[in-house]
């Protein structure tokens, strides 16, 4: 075992220790779902996730002196309401902030048209999955229909970072506004046009509503760089045909 890593260097490995572990978790996840199918991936997940998380969790409390409570560390529930809510949000901006980091790194290195090409490709991968994620949290079941889907909505990383809205509800379509987006607001600032979100805003949206009931088809109302009215800046059409 190496022995002569001054504190620092041992305080940046044990950072670059969680990113590997993030990393290998991910990677097991895509190629179980490469050689097995998404359905079967998802399966193993839910498995391994509980497993990994308890173990993960168990071991880094008797090291850094916390207990758990229910799987999740009592530092975190001995937080005051406010100060959880605000600690949810900024994990949520995080999430944000790493999407526009790859992004940027594709599109510096590579121009344009390859990051939009990955960042489509990513959000048929990542929506599903959401939606899997959220479906657990949540028990909603196999077919959970509009009223699920309108739920699973308000559980998306992106309703704790923007502002959105729904109209015209009935029992089997909705229609979704964005109100306000971080992204777009900030382009906004800078003088700069919308960023036209169309293709991958497809591939979000659609594949998350079919992760949540395989019966819910996706419409798009507006989305840049389709012009759109002040009061939101994408709107999508969420129903089930009788």
């Amino acid at each position: 075992m190496t022995k002569d890593i001054d504190k620092k260097d041992n305080a940046k490995l044990i950072l670059d220790f969680f990113h590997r572990t993030m990393m290998h978790h991910a990677l097991w996840f895509a190629e179980v779902q490469h050689q097995m199918g998404r359905e079967k991936a998802f399966a193993v997940l839910d498995e391994a996730w509980k497993r990994s998380s308890a173990i993960q969790m168990k071991r880094i409390g008797k090291v850094l002196g916390f207990e758990l409570e229910d799987d999740i560390p009592k530092p975190l529930l001995d937080l005051s309401a406010e100060k959880l809510e605000e600690l949810r949000d900024a994990m949520a901006v995080n999430w944000l902030a790493n999407d526009g980091v790859w992004f940027q790194a594709v599109e510096f290195k590579y121009g344009m048209n390859d990051a939009k090409r990955c960042n489509d490709s990513c959000w048929a991968h990542f929506s599903p999955f959401e939606a899997w994620s959220i479906k657990r949290i949540l028990s909603l079941g196999e077919k959970p229909g509009i009223e699920g889907l309108k739920k699973a909505l308000e559980y998306r990383l992106y309703n704790f970072v923007n502002k959105q809205s729904f109209t015209e509800e009935t029992e089997n379509s909705l229609i979704f506004r964005m109100n306000e987006c971080r992204v777009q607001a900030a382009r906004k600032r800078k003088g700069l046009p919308d960023y036209p979100c169309k293709s991958g805003g497809i591939v979000e949206y659609t594949t998350f509503a079919e992760a949540i009931d395989p019966r819910i088809k996706t419409e798009v109302i507006a989305c840049p760089p389709d012009p759109h009215p002040d009061e939101y800046y994408c709107a999508w059409r969420f129903y089930i045909e009788p």
